[in-house]
């Protein structure tokens, strides 16, 4: 195939996660269902962090950043998944094929790094619970904000700039319901080894690194708890980590799930349908685990509700 310039590419098509007609209606449904509830959960979450002074903590304050990533990370596919469904139009732009694919990364890779930062709270907290106030001060919280913001978009930044230098051919179907960097980059009849190394690179350093660090911090956390003498001691200290515990169990999850079931199975689509999990599903459950494992959110809603 003849390639094009990139600055000829007209638009993507977008095939999404099934052909079949009549299952387009029913799509629509689920993906709105999940989006609101996805928006809604974590807005409420927001809401009780801002409006209860009890929960102006370091933990609660990542927390609110980590709701609010969730609302983009979903925001940034979503809603233009829902308007192909609409209108039965399977088009992006190319424009919009690359800006939303700078944001989804950009998000995913700051829900990363706001997990890595809890897991470093929770570290403190419990292994360090004296001097916690200190370490964990406001210029520390913020300037753990601040460097998890700059480092996911330098990031994305230079995904985005090294796939605008890739040309394109004529066939420029992405067997996704939405431009994923691997699939943009499978698409280009220029050679994508850079994009892969860079890829890959960044995988190894902005993937493998945080979760090495939340690893260390629930090895040492874990390691303190056991020393604990009394069971009801135990129980409070592990309760205050459970719930994040559990928002990264689901996100790594869900994610070496996507990469394992792409590794194994050549199936798009297959691979589609697996990272709803991750994109869609993850986020709509994260109000959920805490606010069902958590007094202090559940006391902040009644409030909200009162």
């Amino acid at each position: 195939m003849e390639p094009e310039n990139q600055t000829s590419v007209p638009e993507f098509i977008l095939l999404g996660l099934s052909k079949e007609a009549e299952l387009q209606p029913l799509l629509f449904g689920l993906f709105l269902s999940m989006y609101l509830i996805t928006f809604i959960g974590n807005l409420l979450i927001i809401l009780a962090v801002i409006r209860d002074s009890h929960l102006h903590t370091p933990m609660y304050f990542f927390l609110s950043n980590l709701s609010f990533t969730d609302i983009c990370f979903t925001s940034t596919t979503i809603p233009k998944m829902l308007l192909n469904i609409q209108m039965k139009n399977k088009m992006i732009t190319y424009e919009g094929c690359i800006t939303q694919m700078y944001f989804f990364m950009l998000f995913g890779a700051l829900d990363n790094f706001l997990l890595t930062v809890m897991a470093y709270d929770r570290f403190v907290a419990i292994c360090h619970p004296l001097h916690y106030t200190v370490i964990m001060n406001h210029k520390v919280c913020g300037l753990l904000l601040l460097l998890s913001w700059v480092l996911t978009v330098l990031d994305s930044l230079v995904h985005g700039l090294m796939v605008l230098h890739l040309s394109f051919c004529t066939e420029l179907e992405i067997p996704h319901f939405f431009c994923e960097l691997n699939q943009v980059i499978q698409l280009a009849c220029s050679d994508p080894f850079l994009n892969y190394l860079v890829m890959y690179i960044a995988a190894v350093l902005l993937g493998a690194m945080p979760l090495t660090g939340i690893l260390f911090s629930y090895t040492k956390i874990v390691s303190s708890i056991l020393r604990i003498s009394s069971a009801g001691g135990k129980y409070k200290a592990f309760s205050t980590c459970g719930s994040h515990l559990s928002v990264v169990s689901l996100f790594y999850g869900t994610g070496f799930g996507v990469y394992l079931s792409s590794a194994v199975s050549q199936n798009s689509r297959a691979s589609a349908i697996a990272s709803v999990m991750y994109t869609v599903v993850t986020p709509m459950l994260n109000p959920f685990i805490y606010s069902l494992r958590n007094k202090d959110i559940k006391q902040a809603l009644r409030k909200i509700f009162s």
